[in-house]
Parts: C-alpha cells; sequence; structure tokens
C-alpha cells in the first residue's frame, strides 16, 4: 500500500478504536478519571528527562535541560491546577437560579504537535483531554516522530495501567499530510487542539471541525524608565534563551525607553546578552531569513554559537542570545519578525506612549492576539498598555515565555495559548480541561407565566433596580420605601400606566394572532 493510503487507513483504524475506548471511559466517574490522568502524570514526570533527551536528539532543537523542565511543567505543574478540577457529571449548582451544570466529554480529540515541543506538547494535551473524559489521536509532525510516539506510549500504559480503557492515548506512526487531512476531517473526530505553523491552524479551521488553534507569537517586551532594570534583563535573557526560544510566548524584541536603554543594554549584556555590530547584524540576517521574509529551519531551536556559526561570526561562549538593534518593523527590518531562536530585536524609544506605539506594530507584524510583556512600576502605566495592547496575555514584570504559559504567573498552566479572533482563534484562553467538555444546563422554572401555582410561593423576584433577589429581600426593599412589592409578571410591577385591568390586558394578549 502506498504511504499515503496506509497513513490514512492507520487513522480511521485508530478514530474507530478510540470511540470504542471514549464510549466507555465517559462513564467513569470523577475519582476514577482523576486515578488515570494523575497516573499519566506520574508516569511523565519519572520520565521527563529520558522524553527530553529523546526530542533534542531527534530534532536538534532546544536543550535538554530546559526541554525537561517543560515535561515536568506539563505533568507535575499542570496536575497541581487541574487536579481539583470539576470535569465529571455535576460540576456547578447555581441554587439561586436553579440551573444546574453537567459536564460532558466531546468524544475524540484530534492533536497536532509540533517537533519544536514535541514531548511537552503531547503530554500536556493528552492529560487535559482525558482530564475531560476524551480519547485523543495525536499527529506528530514527522521530524518529532519517534519522540511523541515514546511520550504516547507511555501516558497511555500508565492510563490502562489503573483502570483505563485501552486505545484512549494514541499516536500515528505513519504521519503524512494526507493522514493527517483525514484525521482532521473524518467524522468520529470530535474537537481539534492544532498548534504548529500558520498553514497547519489554517488546515484545522478549515476542517469543518471545532477547533482550537494558536499562531505564531511575535512578542515585544518594553521595559519602562520605572522598571527594576537588572531584574527585567534577568527576565527577558531567560525567557529568550529558554530552550534556545522555541516556546511562542518568548520574547521577541525589546523595545526600551530611551531614559534608561544604556542601563539595560549593560544590564543584558551582564545577564547573556550578547550584542552585534551593523556588519554581524546584516551577515546573521543573510542566514536566517530569506527573500521572501521566510525563517530558515536551520536556526530554529539552535543556540547562539550554532547560528552565530552559520552566518560566520565567532560567538563567545558565554553568550545566550544574541542582541541586533532594529529602526523599523516589517520587511524593511526583517529581523523584526518572530525567531524561533535566541535571537532578540532592540529599540529605543521615547516615552511609554511611543513603547506603545512600537510595540503594537511589532504585534501586528505576525503576533498581534498573542502575548506581551512589559517591564514597570507604574500601575497606570500598566494598565493603558493591558487596555491598548492587541494582545490577550499582559505579563507584567516576568518572563514572558514562563510568564505566559502560567509558570510564573497565575495564569492557567498552559501549552496551548489562544490568540483570539484578532490572531484567527475562537479562543483567547490558555486553553485547558474545561475547553474539551460541553455543558448540559438543567433549569428550573424560576418565573411562572400564569404566576406561582396554587399555594406556591414565588421565592425571588425583581428590585425596583431589577436585579434578582430572594423576595423577602425586595419586600423588605419596597416597604421601606413605601411602595409595593415590584415583581414582573404581578400587578404590582407596571412599567407605563396604560389605563386597563390585568384582565383587560390578558384577553389582549391570548387574542392576539400573527
Amino acid at each position: 500500500m502506498d504511504r499515503d493510503l496506509a497513513s490514512i487507513q492507520e487513522v480511521r483504524d485508530m478514530l474507530t478504536r478510540a470511540r470504542a475506548a471514549a464510549d466507555v471511559f465517559k462513564h467513569f466517574s470523577q475519582d476514577q478519571t482523576d486515578r488515570v490522568v494523575h497516573a499519566m502524570a506520574s508516569a511523565a514526570l519519572a520520565n521527563a528527562k529520558r522524553l527530553a533527551r529523546m526530542a533534542v536528539e531527534e530534532t536538534g532543537y532546544g536543550r535538554i535541560e530546559d526541554k525537561t523542565v517543560k515535561n515536568t511543567f506539563s505533568s507535575k505543574n499542570l496536575m497541581e491546577y487541574v487536579g481539583p478540577l470539576k470535569t465529571c457529571d455535576v460540576i456547578s449548582r447555581d441554587e439561586r437560579r436553579r440551573i444546574h451544570e453537567i459536564a460532558v466529554p466531546m468524544g475524540i480529540v484530534a492533536a497536532l504537535v509540533p517537533c519544536t515541543n514535541p514531548t511537552s506538547t503531547a503530554i500536556f494535551k493528552s492529560i487535559i483531554s482525558l482530564k475531560s473524559r476524551n480519547a485523543i489521536v495525536l499527529s506528530p509532525h514527522p521530524k518529532a516522530r519517534g519522540c511523541i510516539q515514546e511520550t504516547a506510549r507511555l501516558l497511555h500504559d500508565a492510563a490502562c495501567a489503573v483502570g483505563a480503557p485501552r486505545d484512549l492515548v494514541q499516536c500515528m506512526t505513519i504521519p503524512t499530510l494526507e493522514g493527517t487531512q483525514e484525521l482532521l476531517r473524518n467524522k468520529l473526530t470530535s474537537v481539534i487542539l492544532a498548534t504548529g505553523g500558520s498553514d497547519m491552524v489554517r488546515a484545522a479551521y478549515s476542517s469543518g471541525k471545532p477547533a482550537y488553534g494558536v499562531g505564531p507569537g511575535n512578542v515585544p517586551a518594553y521595559v519602562d524608565r520605572t522598571a527594576d532594570v537588572p531584574k527585567a534583563a534577568r527576565d527577558i535573557i531567560a525567557g529568550k534563551s529558554f530552550d534556545w526560544g522555541t516556546v511562542c510566548a518568548s520574547e521577541q524584541s525589546v523595545v526600551a525607553d530611551r531614559p534608561i536603554s544604556g542601563k539595560l543594554m549593560e544590564e543584558l549584556r551582564r545577564a547573556g546578552g550578547h550584542f552585534l555590530t551593523a556588519e554581524e547584524k546584516a551577515r546573521l540576517q543573510a542566514v536566517m531569513v530569506d527573500k521572501r521574509g521566510h525563517l530558515n529551519p536551520e536556526i530554529v531551536g539552535r543556540s547562539p554559537q550554532h547560528i552565530g556559526g552559520l552566518a560566520g561570526l565567532k560567538i563567545p561562549p558565554a553568550a545566550r542570545a544574541l542582541i541586533v538593534l532594529l529602526d523599523d518593523v516589517g520587511p524593511k527590518d526583517p529581523l523584526s519578525c518572530e525567531k524561533l531562536s535566541p535571537v532578540l530585536g532592540f529599540y529605543v524609544v521615547d516615552g511609554w506612549k511611543a513603547g506603545c506605539d512600537m510595540s503594537a506594530r511589532i504585534l501586528e507584524y505576525g503576533g498581534v492576539g498573542h502575548t506581551f510583556a512589559i517591564h514597570c512600576q507604574d500601575p497606570d502605566i500598566v494598565m493603558e498598555f493591558g487596555l491598548h495592547k492587541p494582545a490577550f496575555r499582559i505579563v507584567v514584570n516576568s518572563s514572558s515565555t514562563h510568564g505566559a504559559i502560567g509558570y510564573t504567573t497565575g495564569l492557567i498552566p498552559s501549552l496551548t495559548l489562544g490568540p483570539g479572533t484578532w490572531g484567527g482563534s475562537i479562543t483567547s484562553d490558555n486553553v485547558g480541561p474545561l475547553h474539551l467538555v460541553n455543558i448540559k444546563r438543567v433549569a428550573w422554572e424560576i418565573n411562572p407565566l400564569d404566576g406561582p401555582a396554587k399555594g406556591a410561593e414565588m421565592k425571588w423576584g425583581y428590585d425596583e433596580q431589577f436585579r434578582y433577589r430572594p423576595k423577602t429581600e425586595v419586600q423588605a426593599q419596597a416597604a421601606g420605601a413605601g411602595a409595593a412589592t415590584s415583581i414582573p409578571g404581578t400587578a404590582a410591577h407596571q412599567y407605563g400606566k396604560s389605563g386597563m385591568s390585568d384582565e383587560e390586558i390578558d384577553r389582549i394578549v391570548k387574542e392576539f394572532k400573527c
């Protein structure tokens, strides 16, 4: 059989088995479900370094130490957040409005896994899918097929060991474009989690299936004159150099307020930043970006020394990031794009308003809706950026890389960061388990059309400000104001003086015909 046909058939077989497994798993209780995801997280944590090493050896991207941290984040840190979440059966009760909410799994999750963050993304997507009682089928990037398959096998076996049905976690072994398209479009697929390049995300959204897609991030980091400059420099270099820049939320450019720009450059050097001359920048640009503005894949996730070597530059061994001075945004300054490597742009502006404008331009050049970082001690300026910048994650006084994913901030721990409709996604959230459940709502009548049943009392009503409150409070408020109780549906509630009796109004309504 041809490889494309074999891939399509493999996907169909996997989806059939996943459907059978999901039909059993959807009846698991919260305790049973939590036991399954806890076992998966424990297995991933115990193998965090081994999987990291496999990912680096197979792809050549990033650092083993940092990929180990990402695998740990996707297991231990994620479980600390999702563990207490209610995702099964009745998950909330609103006794005031008499509504009970019931979580129902979506079914089968089709998950696209990139080569830049292969094992951590596979762990993350598998855990949030099973926490929501879904099955998952992973489509691995061909460049990272082996380490993703091993991650899936490890998670599957851990789940089965504590009673989960087989085939809840599966991974394609023949990853082709045709097979992935079949996975996205097959009638058994319920929802898509797409992480990857823009083309892959667009394919997910054009499949006709519900999808959560995450686009690129071109993150600016504005450093204000009020900032703790040494800390800002350390945070920026830590974020940019982490796993050699493969996290989509990593800093891509620094926007420095003029009064502190010199000090910031000094502190960036102290933290491991290496500034290039204009000539060195030109040589670097020539190997990083082609004439069409496309990034050279050979520099993605590579060390500063490796990237410098491709450009014929000798980079000090201690350098953790290469920094280039930029003046413009867009094709005139190609290195103002998302670089997926430890290469930073550096702009100087005068004042926070100019910083605001420059940051917006950077975001709109390939990162709109994603993430923005600000280092500033003035809360009013922070809120100005928060209110007006086209990004849905505003990370304050922290590494953007670590803050956006919820490692150093209180955001939901996630490796799937929605850029909202501005970035072509249905969500602006950090995606988690509750994005993968449907919610039923059981709603009791609280305001009968013909008034309270005989012998029954309406316990709730609207006060004069149209706030829905217990009837006793409404009556007390009305008595205090010397007015009659005002509850819609009763004679005492009048939107205007019509001069008609209730009986006359009832007669007109009953006789009305379309």
